[in-house]
C-alpha cells in the first residue's frame, strides 16, 4: 500500500473521533508550545540583561570591595559590606601614569530617605558620587548644572535631580536653586537630568546626585566606597586595564605575594559571559522539565491509540481477510499516530510562537529591552520530537493491531 493511501485512510480513522483526536494531541500542543516559550522567554531575559549591561558601555570596568571567586559574584552584591575601599584608592588611579588606557574614574555610595519640597514628598535613593559620574555614563545635565570637585571638597549641600524625581516633587515649577530635605539635610538644587530609562535593573530617573563626601560624611557617616567604575580608552585594553588596577589596589592595600586580593574586578565583557552562562543553563533546565509534558502526551497517545486497535478489531480482520498484511496494518497505525503527533506538533508551535511574541510585545511596551526571539533550532526540535514521539508511542499499538488473528477479528464483538 502506498504512503499516500495510508495516511489518507489514517486521516479518515483520525476524523471519525474529532473530539477524542483533538484531546489526545493537546499533550502534545501544551508540550511543544511550553518547550517554545520557555526558550523564548529565556532568551528574551538573556537580552534583557545584556542590553542592560550593554546600555552602560562595554568600556566599563567595575570594582568592588571585599574578595571573591572571578566566576561568582561580588560580596557587595549578597549584601556583605567592606569598608576597605577608599576614595583616595581610586583617585590615585589617573595619576602617575598608573593607568595608560583610563579615560575616567567615578565612585559611589548610596542611602535611601525621603525627598520633601513644600507639602511634596518623595521616597527615593540618593547617590553620593563625583564630577566624572557624568563622563563614565556618558550623561547629559538637562539644566543647570552638575557639581564639580569644588562642591566635593566643600562638603556642599547640592543635589542634582533625576527625572522621575523633578516631576513628582515640583511639577511644572522651575527646581533650580529650590531647597529640598533630604533625610534632616537642607540641599540646593543645582541641576537636573533628562530621562534615561532603566538601566542594571534600575531607574535611573529615580535618582538624586549629591557629591560623594557629602554623602559619605554628612549623610552616612561613612569614609569607604561600596562600587567605582573606571572607564577605558577601548575594550580591547580592558585585560591590560585590570592588571593595572590590581596592581595599584595591591599597593596601596599593602598585599605582597601570595596574599589574595581584598578587592574584585569586573569587565563588562565577563559580566555578559556569565549572565549568559547562567540564563543559558536555567532556560534548558526549564525546557527540559517542560519536556516532561511531552513524556505525559506520548503516553496519552499509546493508550488511545490501544483503545483505537480494541475499536476496530473487525476492521483489521476484515482488511486481512481482503489480502492486506501485517505491514499494512502496522503502517496504517504508525501513521496515525505520527499524523496526530505532528499536528499537535504544528498546533503547538504556532501557539508557542504566539504566546513568546505577546511576552516580548508586553516587556517592549513597559519600557524593557526585551529581544523577541524564536530558535529556528527549537522549532526544528518540537517538530522531530512530535514525529518521533508518534512513532516511539504508535509502535506498539500498531504492533498489536498487525498481530491481530484474522479469523478471531471478524469474529470480535
Amino acid at each position: 500500500m502506498e504512503l499516500t493511501s495510508t495516511i489518507k485512510i489514517a486521516y479518515l480513522g483520525l476524523k471519525t473521533k474529532k473530539s477524542r483526536t483533538f484531546l489526545t494531541m493537546l499533550g502534545i500542543i501544551i508540550g511543544i508550545a511550553s518547550v517554545i516559550i520557555i526558550i523564548s522567554v529565556g532568551q528574551g531575559a538573556q537580552s534583557l540583561i545584556v542590553n542592560q549591561i550593554k546600555s552602560q558601555g562595554s568600556n566599563l570596568i567595575a570594582i568592588f570591595p571585599g574578595a571573591s571567586e572571578s566566576s561568582g559574584p561580588p560580596p557587595s552584591i549578597m549584601g556583605v559590606v567592606n569598608t576597605n575601599l577608599k576614595n583616595e584608592d581610586l583617585d590615585i588611579l589617573l595619576k602617575n601614569n598608573n593607568m595608560s588606557h583610563a579615560l575616567a574614574v567615578t565612585y559611589y555610595t548610596r542611602g535611601v530617605g525621603t525627598l520633601q519640597w513644600g507639602a511634596n514628598k518623595y521616597d527615593g535613593t540618593f547617590v553620593g558620587t563625583t564630577p566624572s559620574y557624568l563622563e563614565v555614563h556618558d550623561v547629559q545635565v538637562a539644566s543647570g548644572r552638575f557639581f564639580n570637585s569644588d562642591d566635593e571638597k566643600e562638603l556642599a549641600k547640592v543635589v542634582v535631580l533625576g527625572a522621575n524625581v523633578t516631576k513628582d516633587l515640583f511639577g511644572n515649577v522651575n527646581p533650580l536653586n529650590q531647597s529640598i530635605k533630604i533625610k534632616k539635610e537642607q540641599f540646593r538644587v543645582i541641576g537636573t537630568i533628562g530621562p534615561r530609562g532603566t538601566t542594571a535593573f534600575e531607574n535611573q530617573d529615580n535618582l538624586v546626585f549629591i557629591p560623594i563626601t557629602t554623602c559619605q560624611k554628612i549623610m552616612l557617616g561613612i569614609n569607604y566606597v561600596s562600587l567605582a567604575r573606571v572607564k577605558i580608552d577601548a575594550e580591547e585594553n580592558t585585560n591590560q586595564s585590570v592588571q593595572d588596577i590590581t596592581r595599584v589596589l595591591r599597593e596601596r592595600h599593602n598585599l605582597r605575594g601570595s596574599d589574595p586580593d581584598d578587592f574584585s574586578i569586573r569587565a563588562q565583557t565577563q559580566a555578559l559571559e556569565i549572565f549568559a552562562a547562567v540564563t543559558n543553563s536555567l532556560t534548558f533546565f526549564l525546557a527540559a522539565i517542560a519536556a516532561v509534558s511531552l513524556l505525559v502526551g506520548g503516553i496519552g497517545i499509546m493508550n488511545i491509540m490501544l483503545i483505537a486497535v480494541v475499536e476496530r478489531t473487525r476492521e483489521v480482520g476484515l482488511r486481512k481477510a481482503l489480502g492486506a498484511k501485517n505491514k499494512n496494518i502496522l503502517s496504517q497505525f504508525l501513521v496515525e499516530s505520527i499524523v496526530v503527533t505532528f499536528a499537535g506538533g504544528i498546533i503547538g508551535i504556532f501557539f508557542g510562537v504566539l504566546i513568546s511574541f505577546l511576552v516580548a510585545f508586553i516587556a517592549q511596551q513597559l519600557g524593557y529591552k526585551w529581544d523577541f526571539a524564536i530558535s529556528s533550532f527549537a522549532i526544528f526540535v518540537s517538530c522531530a520530537i512530535s514525529i518521533l514521539i508518534g512513532l516511539i508511542f504508535g509502535l506498539y499499538p500498531a504492533y498489536k493491531a498487525a498481530r491481530l488473528n484474522p479469523i478471531e477479528a471478524l469474529r470480535y464483538e
